[in-house]
């Protein structure tokens, strides 16, 4: 009797040994690109639920089944643990399920008498990029809502997103109205280079289609290029995006969805490893709605290392030269101890020294780099600005941005495959 005692004993602590190491897995779905089978209105986003707030939610139509909720890791995973936060529209029956290609999926646990609250599924053994949530019965008259889906695992190789380092690409100023049918476009270009470098994720930094941002010429331009990793993409508006007759980023809104709106806003931050990333809207710089959010955003920031970027540079040697309206901000970037700035508007490339707000030299400031050539017509060098360390016009090309936990740099690299420019190699302040 004694001796069954212990077996049993041994065999609970086993599993909670087993249950322990899954749950100390690292959380890798925050700010990750999400959607959903429907919404039950705009703010109540998929991306909603991986935004890392319980005053937000997903919310699927009311009064429908089936409905799922998905999320893309960025990489292939192993799915240790899934914790849902559900509303009080919750579902009584549902599966996790998970997938390598987000067409074919496994089920990983399932549930077939949900009461809500919350479900913390430990021990799991999936096997994929795509987590899921499928809905098959509600548990209310509703639909289905998330306060937080979050997914916990180790990417392939045993290395959590960006333990070591990570790869980004960046570009602004994209896709003029043109196809690769065009032999002068240059659009698809970028696209495939940006592709071939395959990185954890792309930014853009504004001006993302011409001239007048339309659903249907992000349809026709954006989508038949840089659209084919809209998933892993991590937008922000430049004013072209405000220029949309149907009215300011309804387009831009309505083709990139949740992907650009994951917290409700046009504004928003993520973070990859050891680096916060903040995404803002340069339209909308005064506003005090996004200032607000900013100033609390870093103060609740635990990472060592931030990048932040948005379409108009506080400093250009460009055709349209240094813009003000980005001083205020860097101001709060620069008092955050911010390390990068990434812009568009201009249509060259050029990077710069670390300096503060006022534009001073200084070991301790932002570092700002202009990467507007990702696709539309370039613009020449007009006045070359203090601290501008090197500036390129005429070469169609992406940002290709290196991470670690303590530090980052970057190469530009054209559409012929060439690096034309490589950084200095910098410490995160």
């Amino acid at each position: 009797m004694f001796a069954a005692v212990l077996a049993l004993l041994g065999g609970l602590l086993l599993g909670w040994s087993e249950r322990a190491g899954a749950a100390a897995d690292p959380l890798l779905s925050r700010g990750k690109a999400a959607t959903a089978s429907s919404t039950e209105g705009s703010s109540y986003a998929a991306g909603k639920a991986f935004d890392g707030s319980t005053s937000t939610r997903w919310a699927s139509a009311e009064g429908k089944d089936p409905q799922w909720l998905r999320v893309d890791l960025g990489a292939n995973a192993g799915v240790s643990r899934v914790k849902l936060s559900w509303e009080a529209a919750y579902a009584k029956a549902y599966r996790l399920e998970v997938s390598a290609d987000g067409v074919t999926w496994t089920t990983v646990a399932a549930e077939k008498a949900g009461n809500g609250g919350t479900d913390d599924w430990t021990g799991l053994a999936g096997k994929g990029r795509y987590v899921r949530m499928y809905g098959t019965a509600r548990g209310t008259a509703y639909g289905y809502s998330l306060l937080e889906m979050e997914v916990y695992g180790v990417l392939d190789g045993g290395t959590p997103p960006g333990g070591t380092a990570f790869t980004v690409v960046a570009a602004g100023d994209i896709a003029a109205q043109c196809t690769a049918s065009d032999s002068a476009c240059a659009h698809p270009k970028t696209a495939a280079l940006a592709q071939q470098i395959d990185p954890r994720f792309y930014l853009t930094m504004g001006d993302n289609q011409y001239d007048d941002a339309r659903l249907s010429d992000f349809r026709d331009y954006y989508d038949k290029s840089w659209g084919a990793f809209k998933a892993k993409t991590h937008p922000v508006p430049g004013n072209h995006e405000t220029y949309d007759p149907a009215g300011s980023l309804v387009g831009y809104k309505s083709y990139f969805g949740s992907i650009a709106y994951p917290q409700g806003k046009s504004w928003y931050s993520f973070d990859e490893g050891n680096w916060h990333f903040v995404a803002l809207d340069s339209n909308a710089f005064d506003q005090s709605a996004q200032i607000d959010w900013l100033k609390a955003d870093l103060a609740a920031n635990a990472k060592k290392c931030v990048a932040a970027y948005w379409h108009h540079p506080l400093y250009s040697s460009g055709g349209h030269g240094n813009d003000p309206v980005s001083r205020p901000v860097w101001k709060i970037l620069y008092g955050a101890k911010a390390d990068l700035v990434l812009n568009g508007h201009d249509h060259h490339y050029e990077r710069f020294a670390p300096q503060d707000p006022d534009g001073k030299a200084t070991a301790d400031g932002i570092v700002e780099i202009v990467g507007g050539m990702g696709g539309a017509e370039p613009y020449p060098i007009e006045q070359v600005q203090p601290n501008s360390q090197k500036r390129i016009s005429g070469d169609y090309g992406v940002l290709k941005l290196d991470f670690t936990d303590s530090g980052y740099g970057w190469s530009y690299v054209g559409t012929d495959g060439q690096v034309k420019d490589t950084s200095p190699k910098y410490s995160c302040h």
